[in-house]
C-alpha cells in the first residue's frame, strides 16, 4: 500500500489509532509517508500562533544541531512552515540543511550586529520546501565581543525576529515554528536566543555527564526569565543518543522523566550511524535515510511536538 493510500483512507483519529496498535505497523506507515514525501499537515494541528523554540544546552555533543534540523524537517513534512536560525558560528545547522554559509554570506551576524532585516537574509532549503534558513558564517565568532558594547545587547535577535514575524504574518505567510540553534556555551549569543524565544527545547544525552551541566543551564534560563523574558518556558526535553542496551541510559532517562515529567517527550532518539552520516551529505537524516531508526525517531518526536500546544504556557 502506498503512502497516498494510507493517508487517503484515514481520518486523523483513525490514523492515530492505527499508529498506536502495533510498533511494526506504526514504523511501516511512517516509513512509507517519509519515503514518498507525503505531507501529514492535514493529520496534525498547526499552532494558532508561531511557536518560537530555542534549542539549548551548553554541553557540546548532545545533539542540539541534529535535533534542530531533524525536528524542523519532520514538522515541515507535516506541512508546517519553519524558520531555522543558525546561531552557532560553526554553521552546522546550515550545513545539514544544504545552505551556503561560506565566509561573506549574509546571515545572522548581519541581523544582530548590523540590524539587517531577516527577510533579506533568508535562504530556502531545497530538500525540505517548508523550511527557510538564516545561515551562520564564521563572522559570527566575533559577535560575542562586538555585542558587549552595543546598547540592549541581549535583545538584538528578539528585535529583528519580532519584526520579521510581524511582517510575514501581515503578508499572510506566518511561520508555524521558529527554531534557534545555539552554540555550546552560555554567552551573549545564547542569551539573545533565550530572550527571543518563547519555549526551550533541551536535548539531553543519555549519559551521566549530560546531567551535570543541566542545573547550570536551568539556572541560566531562570536568570533570563527574571530579567529579560518572563514568558520563557522549558517546554520540551528530548533524550538523545539513547542506548536501550545499557542500564545507565535507563537510569538517566528515569531521572530526567522523574524531574521534568510531562515536558519529556516519550520518544528517545537512539544512537544511529545514519544520524551521524547525514550532515556530511548536506542532509537531515529524514532526507538521507528516511527508513532508518533515527529518522523515524525524529519524525515521531516532531509528531509529539506538533500534537502539543504549549503556547499558552510559554507566554
Amino acid at each position: 500500500m502506498t503512502a497516498a493510500q494510507i493517508a487517503a483512507r484515514a481520518t486523523s483519529d483513525e490514523l492515530q489509532r492505527r499508529l498506536l496498535e502495533t510498533p511494526i505497523a506504526a514504523a511501516t506507515e511512517r516509513t512509507l509517508l517519509v519515503n514518498e514525501g507525503r505531507t501529514m499537515g492535514r493529520e496534525f494541528p498547526l499552532p494558532a500562533e508561531t511557536r518560537v523554540f530555542v534549542v539549548a544546552n551548553q554541553k557540546g555533543g548532545v545533539g542540539k544541531t541534529t535535533t534542530t534540523v531533524n525536528v524542523a524537517a519532520g514538522l515541515a513534512l507535516y506541512g508546517a512552515r519553519i524558520l531555522v536560525i543558525d546561531l552557532d558560528p560553526q554553521g552546522n545547522a546550515s550545513t545539514a540543511l544544504g545552505i551556503d554559509h561560506s565566509e561573506g554570506t549574509p546571515g545572522v551576524y548581519e541581523a544582530i550586529i548590523e540590524n539587517e532585516p531577516l527577510g533579506k537574509l533568508l535562504q530556502p532549503c531545497a530538500e525540505h520546501p517548508g523550511i527557510q534558513v538564516i545561515p551562520a558564517t564564521i563572522d559570527l565568532a566575533g559577535a560575542e565581543i562586538e555585542l558587549v558594547s552595543i546598547v540592549a545587547r541581549e535583545s538584538r535577535l528578539k528585535r529583528v525576529l519580532d519584526a520579521h514575524l510581524a511582517e510575514t504574518e501581515a503578508a499572510g505567510e506566518k511561520y508555524d515554528y521558529v527554531f534557534i540553534d545555539c552554540p555550546p556555551s552560555l554567552g551573549l549569543l545564547t542569551v539573545n536566543a533565550l530572550t527571543a524565544a518563547r519555549e526551550v527545547l533541551v536535548p539531553i544525552q543519555s549519559e551521566y555527564y549530560a546531567l551535570e551541566g543541566l542545573s547550570q543551564l536551568l539556572r541560566h534560563i531562570d536568570m533570563v526569565k527574571s530579567h529579560l523574558n518572563p514568558g520563557l518556558d522549558v517546554s520540551t526535553i528530548l533524550l538523545t543518543m539513547y542506548d536501550a542496551r545499557t542500564k545507565l541510559a535507563g537510569e538517566v532517562a528515569a531521572e530526567v522523566r522523574g524531574h521534568f515529567r510531562d515536558a519529556v517527550l516519550r520518544t528517545a532518539v537512539p544512537r544511529s550511524v545514519r544520524i551521524s552520516e547525514a550532515p556530511s551529505h548536506g542532509q537531515t537524516v529524514l532526507a538521507y535515510d528516511p527508513a532508518s531508526a533515527g529518522a523515524l525517531s525524529y519524525l515521531e518526536a516532531s509528531r509529539e511536538i506538533a500534537m502539543r500546544n504549549n503556547l499558552e504556557g510559554a507566554r
